[in-house]
């Protein structure tokens, strides 16, 4: 079973190219739903994270905006919150793999938005792909949430890999600055090339 990373900055189209993967039959780990799963009421993560950071849960879901506060821009709080959901994506990524191979899957994404922030080189996968458009683009896009603030954007972009570092690490680069049907057309590529290798 071939197993593709896909990652990009915040506002690169990942969503997108998810999407467009399993328009074709092709399963996807989002890891940032799997986050919100375990930070959900029953989510294995609520417990750590409560005792971790007192105030970030209430009737047995985590605040996301309270834990948000609690570490954005400190450093020694978002190692403690790292070292408690890395391990516990890492098991959900595991399960999906997993249940992947048993339904005899030929090719499988995992959508890891830190992926070479958190996991180094991406050696464990078969290839890695990042999404990727101007910088014009990826702050309107995300500036246009709800919520969001330059200064938070700010926040954010300075806890990841720059663009630039992330093309040059890539084995494949979707440009996601142009049209969807483009970028439709770079995945149906992917998966034409992929899935059928031997």
């Amino acid at each position: 079973m071939k197993v593709l990373g896909l990652t990009g900055s915040i506002g690169m189209g990942k969503s997108t190219a998810g999407r467009s993967f399993r328009a074709r039959r092709v399963r996807v780990f989002d890891a940032d739903a799997a986050v919100h799963g375990l930070q959900a009421k029953g989510g294995r993560g609520v417990g750590p994270i409560g005792a971790a950071f007192p105030g970030t849960v209430r009737d047995g879901r985590v605040l996301r905006e309270a834990l948000r506060a609690a570490v954005l821009g400190k450093p020694d709080a978002l190692r403690v919150l790292e070292r408690i959901i890395h391990p516990l994506v890492r098991d959900e990524q595991r399960r999906f793999l997993a249940r992947a191979r048993r339904d005899g899957q030929r090719m499988v994404v995992l959508d890891i938005p830190l992926l070479f922030e958190t996991r180094g080189t991406g050696r464990e996968f078969d290839a890695v792909m990042v999404v990727s458009a101007p910088a014009a683009v990826q702050h309107a896009r995300v500036l246009g949430r709800a919520g969001m603030t330059a200064e938070r954007l700010a926040a954010i972009l300075a806890r990841q890999m720059p663009d630039a570092e992330k093309r040059r690490r890539a084995d494949i680069i979707i440009k996601t600055g142009g049209p969807r049907h483009a970028t439709d057309r770079a995945v149906r590529r992917i998966v034409r090339t992929h899935r059928h290798d031997p």
